[in-house]
């Protein structure tokens, strides 16, 4: 495994000077050799279905897993919109002169080496291998054992378009041990790695934050709230909220939590119970809700949940300062959102609640690296440093300084 490493390291000094025209002509060709083995990624995939029924694991992960020709464009499509995107290697962030007579450049650029440990969605190895391309950074990804074939087939048919352009195969590769000791070997290489990216299930994040030497970016839970203000408009709040929760179910960025304000309870409750009926939704609620329709009891570890599916537990609370304060108690940093038509409490709940996303009079399921117009996102950062929230090809440069002198020297 060392000697893997080491290679990835040699190789991050081709990508990471590769002429931007290049990669474009790489990337492009990347969507379509993923388009044009649709039949064969769809093969490898019925695999790791067939594992997960096997398994019994949940319809959520199963979704999750599942490559038809439709998502595989789809795939195609996020590699072109990254190909498309402004180089991120070599802007000059900042530029100035000095009195000493030297000038600086402050410029971006690629980190190195970066290993993406994730789980279910097979569509990441494709997302995350053409953003790190993009961004001139070797990818290593590992991800979890139930999509193994189809991440496979992905990585080797990127890895074919790679040598068709004389460039080496390990600038994208999948970590060759994908048991946990290649795991612990990975997040422990910081002579040879300088980023590890986990995204997955909290168990997995607070092990590898626990336990790398490498730095670590967190993709953390998403226990993402919605708060219906007294000022909201009802249909609107209605319409949102089932987006949030119901589009689709086990992603970071669904709705846990729906807040309602005491104010509207008794008013929209009954409604957004009858349209949740409609997806099948399991509501749970606190004793007010449960007082105006008919839920089960909620709890504290409900309100500490990420379900990751059709489960939604629902609090009544006394206007907005309540609705902060649950958010900042149970929340994970990651996405919520205010329902209101009141610019003042809009702005003070926009302003005060800690996450990457805070949204009005939006989904929450907006948090997604296509949507900001990133193409796709490497993952959705619960960090404050070096990067939080949709994650795309910026957020995957460094920088560094660079000084211009005549012979100048310092007295």
């Amino acid at each position: 495994m060392d000697s893997f490493f080491q290679k990835a390291k040699e190789v991050s000094l081709i990508i990471s000077t590769l002429p931007s025209a290049t990669k474009i002509k790489v990337l492009n060709q990347f969507a379509d050799i993923l388009e044009d083995n649709i039949d064969s990624i769809k093969e490898e995939n019925k695999k790791d279905l067939d594992y997960a029924k096997e398994h019994n694991l949940s319809s959520a992960m199963v979704d999750r897993l599942l490559l038809d020709e439709n998502r595989i464009k789809s795939m195609a499509s996020s590699i072109r919109d990254i190909a498309l995107l402004k180089e991120p290697v070599g802007r000059v962030l900042e530029g100035w002169s000095e009195k000493s007579g030297i000038s600086i450049q402050k410029v971006s650029v690629p980190i190195g080496v970066i290993g993406i440990i994730y789980e279910s969605r097979p569509n990441v190895t494709s997302d995350t291998a053409a953003l790190c391309f993009k961004s001139g950074n070797v990818a290593i990804l590992k991800g979890g054992k139930e999509a193994y074939n189809s991440n496979k087939i992905i990585a080797t048919l990127l890895q074919t378009a790679l040598e068709k352009n004389s460039l080496p195969k390990e600038i994208i590769s999948l970590l060759p041990d994908s048991s946990r000791a290649g795991v612990d070997k990975m997040i422990k290489m910081d002579k040879y790695v300088d980023l590890i990216i986990p995204r997955g299930g909290e168990a997995l994040i607070k092990y590898v934050n626990e336990n790398s030497t490498v730095p670590v970016v967190k993709h953390d839970k998403g226990l993402c709230h919605t708060y219906i203000h007294k000022d909201a408009n009802i249909d609107m709040a209605i319409k949102v909220a089932i987006n949030a929760k119901c589009r689709r179910v086990g992603i970071c960025n669904a709705m846990e939590t729906l807040l309602v304000d005491k104010d509207i309870a008794k008013e929209v409750l009954p409604l957004l119970k009858t349209e949740f009926e409609k997806f099948e939704t399991t509501l749970k609620g606190c004793d007010t809700t449960s007082s105006i329709i008919e839920v089960e009891n909620a709890t504290d570890e409900d309100y500490d949940t990420e379900y990751l599916a059709n489960i939604l537990s629902i609090k009544i609370v006394d206007g907005v300062d309540e609705a902060i304060e649950h958010i900042t108690k149970y929340g994970s940093g990651h996405s919520e959102a205010i329902i209101t038509n009141s610019v003042k409490d809009s702005e003070e709940f926009l302003n005060k609640v800690d996450a990457a996303c805070v949204y009005l009079n939006a989904s929450t399921q907006f948090t997604d690296g296509g949507e900001f117009g990133f193409g796709a996102e490497v993952g959705i950062s619960t960090n404050k440093l070096h990067s939080r929230g949709p994650m795309g090809i910026n957020d995957l440069t460094t920088y560094k300084y660079k000084i211009y002198g005549n012979g100048n020297t310092r007295k």
